[in-house]
């Protein structure tokens, strides 16, 4: 599919990177569901390779990902395009929010409309990593592998504390060492030849 212009590109990161609640997860997610599987302007590879380098770089992972994911659909172009039109409107929308929580905390209405949001926002995140994940666990040993490696790198940060450079470190040596088989390597979803 040829890549979509500039302007239809900024409105898709204009309308979820300012309408999506609950921080860059959920954002992420989202921005997969409509680049990856509804626009297929971005392959999955590329998507897991954009959400995986926005979470090793510092500061906001969801400006770095839009940034990786606009230069994978439209280069330099879609980058800054992918940036600006996340942080602008969104910048000018938390001082909003915040000013009204500041007025509003104490209304028992809105803080319970406050934790319905956490819930849908944890449940978000838990969706947007199993898009990640599904793909790797056809097969016996392929699944296995998969649960082990994520399982560890659960621990190594819930129990010790570890920071993702160490987490995703570790992965990728256990990765190397432990191969999948040969007839299980998951299905790469969006490449075309």
């Amino acid at each position: 599919m040829p890549a979509p212009t500039l302007r239809k590109l900024t409105g898709v990161f204009l309308r979820i990177g300012n309408t999506t609640f609950g921080g860059g997860l959920p954002t992420i997610a989202a921005l997969q569901r409509e680049l990856v599987e509804q626009r297929d302007w971005l392959s999955l590879e590329d998507y897991a390779l954009a959400f995986s380098l926005s979470r090793v770089t510092p500061g906001t992972n969801v400006i770095a990902f839009c940034a990786a994911a606009g230069a994978r659909i439209r280069g330099w172009s879609g980058a800054l395009a992918g940036v600006l039109s996340e942080t602008a409107p969104s910048a000018i929308l938390a001082v909003l929010l915040t000013q009204g929580y500041e007025t509003w905390r104490t209304n028992a209405w809105v803080m319970a409309g406050v934790g319905g949001t956490i819930a849908a926002v944890a449940a978000m995140m838990w969706a947007s990593i199993w898009y990640i994940v599904k793909p790797h666990f056809k097969g016996v040993s392929s699944s296995f592998r998969s649960l082990v490696i994520a399982l560890g790198a659960f621990v190594a940060i819930w129990k010790f504390g570890l920071g993702p450079l160490p987490v995703i470190g570790i992965a990728v040596v256990v990765g190397l060492l432990w191969k999948e088989p040969e007839g299980e390597k998951p299905p790469l979803r969006g490449i075309r030849t």
